[in-house]
């Protein structure tokens, strides 16, 4: 009777589990048993794994295999338990020292032909094997680098299983054919998801538009919207835009993750592990290190957007967009129920799905900007009487935005449609990102100082009671925010998000606290009733 372990990852969300791959010969009529909660992508690996022993060179043993996945009670599948499993069959078979694998984690799908592939998560199933204690992964060549990205991790890419046979029985390591230049390389497909590419806004960005060439100088006056996307960007707000078409919405959106400060290494695991177990990190740029930006169709389900779907959950848009920015365009567009999805994740900063399977959690720490017309024809203003819309219209339109969403929004503001002097005004061009952007990361650095020893690194964390008891403002600041309490103009969970935006202003002009100015600005942006604050952040200092 020969026996052989190794140890791979079984993912549940985000996180890890290490599994135990056990694998058993005995004597009697050949055949093949894998026990240990499989799903079918992974019942399948048998004949994926005896095609690719024997294709590399390996003799199949002719005696009744049991492999088992342990522990049993945690639901496994895809395909990356191949070479793990492999492995364990080799070295049952005695072909591999069975005391070499026990100490090493196994990662990758298998082909017919024994080359190995890549699969999703490979970030997160290293970070678990990390904690787990093990200090030597393998994984397939084209992943080496994400996997690299855990400290203290040794590091085996590999191209095929006779090279990984070769490596462990101290045989020389056999070269592998380059594929054909000029094509693509097969095995980087299992690195992607169909139907998740640039096309779709699913994907990660981040300041990639401001290195196209996209500045926020391109946006033409709109003073209020800009002051707006600033303070967002530096207390980590949610922006709500509204105005005409052509106004600039999209465009101040797009250009707002180029603001937003670089991602610390913390940061960027995160992202990267939520990008990785989605199939959307792209081969070559292993570590995504700036704030990344999604923007799903209106038309996008509620599975689409928090998380889920059949099967295994994945993750959606708001984990996609964590640490950077979802974008939500035509607002009243998206069913009602999905957007009143996104209420629980504003303010826990995480989606909890649950299944038959088990409950997974996503991380979901994103800063929401929605962008809407004021009615259906998008020409409604109180300035002009332009909208043929009937009142009953526009009140139909303006409510598919319930108000326990739109009381979550700290920044409300409405975007002005551009007249002919502004877009032939040279002078009219606003600051450029870099400029503001030094602005946002100087706030940050104050707000991350002032935040030392608590668990929030923005404004926009902050609870409220802890806001209440801890960081007040300068005496007098909030009498007005209170009156308007009194009168119902705010609720209490306005009037924290008042104080919250005051100290994003603060920072931004660099005051120790909110003076009668900065909650005067934040009011205004809240309640989008001008209170004689100058809107340009400028004009505060």
């Amino acid at each position: 009777m020969g026996f052989a372990r190794t140890c791979s990852v079984a993912l549940v969300g985000v996180e890890g589990v290490v599994v135990e791959v056990q694998a058993d010969l005995e004597p009697g009529v050949a055949a093949f048993t894998l026990v240990g909660l499989p799903d079918k992508s992974l019942t399948e690996s048998r004949d994926r794994v005896r095609a690719a022993v024997v294709n590399s060179g390996g003799e199949w043993p002719q005696k009744k295999l049991t492999v088992g996945l342990s522990p049993a009670s945690v639901p496994k599948a895809g395909s990356g338990f191949d070479l793990a499993v492999a492995c364990a069959v080799l070295g049952a078979a005695e072909r591999i020292d069975p005391r070499i694998l026990a100490d090493l984690v196994m990662i990758g799908e298998l082909g017919l032909d024994g080359r190995v592939r890549p699969v999703r998560g490979i970030l997160p199933a290293v970070l678990a094997a990390a904690e787990a204690g093990y200090e030597q992964v393998v994984v397939p060549e084209c992943a080496a680098a994400e996997a690299s990205l855990v400290p203290g991790v040794s590091v085996l890419g590999i191209r095929s299983l006779r090279q990984l046979i070769a490596v462990l029985t101290d045989a020389p390591v056999p070269e592998e054919e380059p594929d054909d230049q000029g094509r693509p390389d097969p095995l980087l497909a299992g690195l992607r998801v169909p139907g998740t590419g640039a096309a779709t806004g699913m994907h990660s960005t981040g300041a990639a538009h401001y290195d196209q060439g996209q500045d926020l100088a391109d946006v033409v006056g709109q003073t209020s919207a800009r002051t707006a996307v600033e303070v967002a960007a530096a207390g980590g707000h949610h922006l709500f835009l509204e105005g005409p078409p052509g106004a600039g919405k999209t465009m101040l959106a797009e250009r707002l993750p180029a603001v937003l400060p670089r991602l610390t290494r913390e940061e960027s695991l995160e992202v990267t592990a939520v990008h990785s177990v989605a199939g959307l990190l792209p081969p070559g740029k292993p570590l995504v290190d700036a704030a990344p930006y999604c923007a799903p169709h209106h038309s996008a389900t509620m599975q689409s957007l928090v998380g889920g779907g059949p099967g295994v959950a994945r993750p959606g848009a708001v984990s996609l967009a964590h640490r950077g920015v979802l974008f939500l365009d035509e607002a009243p567009e998206f069913h009602g129920q999905t957007l009143d999805a996104l209420r629980q994740p504003l303010e826990s900063g995480h989606v909890v799905i649950a299944r038959s399977a088990g409950v997974v959690r996503f991380p979901a720490r994103f800063l929401m900007v929605l962008a809407a017309n004021p009615c259906p024809c998008g020409r409604f203003s109180q300035r002009d009487a332009l909208c043929d819309c009937p009142p009953s219209a526009i009140r139909r339109y303006q409510a598919r935005l319930s108000g326990p969403l739109l009381d979550r929004v700290d920044l409300r503001v409405e975007v002005d449609p551009v007249t002919r002097a502004q877009l032939t005004d040279p002078g009219a061009r606003g600051e450029s990102t870099a400029a503001v952007a030094g602005r946002v990361r100087a706030a940050r650095e104050r707000a991350a100082a002032r935040l030392a020893g608590t668990p929030w690194r923005t404004n926009g964390e902050v609870p409220g009671r802890e806001l209440r008891g801890r960081f007040h403002a300068a005496a007098g600041a909030m009498d007005e925010a209170e009156r308007n309490l009194e009168r119902g103009v705010l609720t209490v969970r306005g009037i924290d998000r008042v104080l919250r935006v005051a100290w994003t202003v603060a920072d931004l002009v660099g005051h120790d606290r909110p003076d009668a100015g900065d909650v005067g600005l934040a009011l205004q942006l809240r309640t989008g009733v001008p209170r004689g604050v100058p809107m340009a952040i400028g004009a505060l200092t």
